[in-house]
């Protein structure tokens, strides 16, 4: 009973979504309407006809019954095309609005809905159950009012006919509705399974594409074939399952259809015999009895039909509904910001292991106009003090603040503007150097462009590019070499001219000289906030000031003449790179 109460709740937001395209379902409708009137009357000519050729020849009536049948079919034929097309219309529509907000809903969730859901799943409710979902409603729409008016409609005209036929036909419907019964409780289950499987095999193979070249260094081609081709086969006997099921409830219903067509024609023999309808009645009544019994097994079908696509609704629906648990919804965008950064007793733990602390009352300073250095063995914490400085994720305890005030409290767009990562593997973007360096700007000059290219070392090999800055760089930036790649990522992140920016070894596939170059440039922001995580001594030494994490603490912080001098945790690191 909860299960069919959430389905019909379900079933209900499915209908609202397609509450903007009403006055299109209206004009369908009507369209519809039309068409079942001008089919219901083509049997009732046709009968009509056969009784007028085997009794007394009359000339005029048959040209009647000819020309009005000709009327209604070509009637039908021309409402159903416009019925049909505006029903496409809304189903194009209605895919399009619910595939933009579940994408929209995607991409403001938080970065560890990401971490916890895989890419695979993802991509096929867009893709795939967004679609699905989107078809239940004008299709199942189309068929259910299309078989309900033409089923009323029939029974009208055999009503007419014959009611102790009409009556007789009805002991087929309850059979009916029990085979359907049990038949969609199955489908519904197999059909979730189908689906949990196509995702799946999705997910291996976009895992292997992403990994080629691990899977190539490991020589792994052949177990990950085998892997996909085992996912596969999982979802070939799901679907020869469902198939089976599915042509032996078809074998039910056209056995049932064969002995109902039986009774009737044994019963209309006795009629005609009796003299209660005629030859011409009788066919009559058998076309529309062939049909009427089509549309009321539709009509039960639709019911398990929607119930199988509320199943593939219910996971785009629960991604709809998640509230991301970083909120963006800051409204503080400060006419000026000078960039000074607090961690204040932070403490955090990943969502996906609550018990285990990464960081432990961490507290530091980051001010403008100087570079800190974050420094600590891997593990210690120093990419997740980036990570909540980029608000991917909320402290626990503690509070990070820019200027101040709480990060979550700034704009979003805002916030990002001011404070950019650069990261060690850069993401690029399908699309040309241009593209990403600009990325998510608009109305930036060649001469901006240019600057920010110099700025990062990266005009001499744009330069040398066949189209320059146009040059399409590939699939995540495929086109180019990592140091490239980390340039060009530099660039993007320089041309916002960021009150704070944070290099997550962004230069550690850099020549020396480039490192050198692109280092005066970031120190060139004048009261710019830096934040530097490097492996290179080089370039830590060089910080204004440096702070130690380990085991998620901080054990201590200075210039690193005064850390050597202390010999501590810092002064080990050195020595233990100087010895490596």
């Amino acid at each position: 009973m909860k299960q069919r109460q959430q389905s019909w709740a379900l079933l209900r937001r499915l209908v609202g979504l397609s509450w903007p395209d009403l006055p299109y379902l209206a004009g369908a409708f009507v369209f519809l309407t039309l068409a079942v009137i001008g089919e219901t009357f083509i049997p009732y000519y046709t009968g009509r006809i056969i009784d007028v050729l085997g009794g007394h020849y009359n000339p005029d009536a048959f040209t009647a019954a000819i020309g009005l049948m000709c009327l209604y079919s070509f009637i039908s034929s021309l409402a159903v095309g416009c019925r049909g097309g505006l029903f496409m219309f809304t189903f194009s529509r209605l895919n399009i609005r619910t595939r933009c907000q579940l994408f929209s809903s995607l991409v403001h969730q938080d970065l560890a809905f990401f971490q916890q859901v895989k890419t695979g799943d993802l991509t096929s409710r867009l893709s795939k159950d967004a679609s699905l979902m989107s078809r239940s409603v004008p299709a199942n729409a189309n068929i259910f009012l299309r078989s309900l008016v033409k089923a009323l409609g029939l029974y009208g005209f055999m009503l007419g006919l014959s009611w102790h036929l009409t009556l007789l036909t009805l002991l087929e419907m309850p059979f009916t509705m029990a085979a359907q019964k049990i038949y969609d409780a199955r489908y519904q289950a197999v059909l979730q399974a189908i689906q949990d499987s196509m995702a799946s095999s999705g997910e291996v193979a976009r895992e292997a594409v992403a990994s080629v070249e691990t899977v190539r260094s490991f020589g792994t081609e052949k177990e990950e074939a085998q892997r996909y081709a085992a996912a596969l086969a999982h979802t070939r006997r799901l679907k020869d399952r469902r198939d089976l099921e599915r042509a032996l409830y078809l074998l039910f219903r056209r056995l049932l259809q064969l002995a109902m067509q039986v009774l009737i024609l044994y019963c209309g023999h006795q009629q005609i015999q009796d003299g209660l309808m005629t030859k011409g009645g009788l066919v009559s009544f058998l076309l529309y009895q062939g049909e009427v019994g089509q549309y009321v097994q539709t009509l039960v079908y639709i019911y398990g039909d929607l119930l199988s696509n509320v199943g593939a609704a219910e996971k785009v629906f629960e991604y709809l509904d998640r509230v991301p648990a970083v909120s963006t919804d800051g409204t503080w965008v400060p006419t000026m910001l000078q960039g000074h950064i607090a961690f204040q007793d932070v403490s955090f733990a990943y969502p996906s292991r609550p018990d285990l602390l990464v960081l432990q009352g961490v507290s530091f300073e980051l001010r403008p106009g100087v570079v800190t250095a974050l420094v600590g063995l891997n593990g210690s914490g120093k990419s997740t003090c980036v990570a909540l400085l980029e608000r991917f994720f909320e402290p626990q305890a503690g509070e990070v603040l820019l200027d101040g005030k709480p990060l979550h409290t700034y704009e979003h767009r805002y916030l990002h503007r001011q404070v950019v990562l650069v990261g060690q593997e850069p993401v690029l973007f399908s699309g040309s150097v241009r593209d990403n360096i600009t990325y998510g700007l608009e109305g930036c000059s060649e001469e901006q462009v240019m600057a920010a290219a110099r700025a990062a070392h990266a005009n001499e090999f744009i330069d040398m590019l066949d189209q320059g800055l146009e040059t399409d760089v590939g699939e995540k930036g495929g086109q180019l070499s990592v140091g490239q790649k980390q340039r060009i990522a530099i660039a993007r992140a320089l041309i916002r001219q960021p009150r704070v920016l944070i290099l997550d070894e962004a230069t550690s596939a850099l020549d020396v000289e480039s490192e050198a170059v692109v280092r005066a440039a970031v120190l060139s922001g004048g009261a710019r906030t830096v934040m530097v995580i490097a492996h290179r001594m080089a370039t830590v030494e060089g910080a204004d000031h440096i702070v130690v994490l380990e085991g998620g603490a901080v054990t201590e912080q200075g210039t690193h003449a005064e850390l050597m001098a202390h010999q501590g945790p810092y002064y080990r690191l050195v020595q233990r790179q100087l010895i490596e």
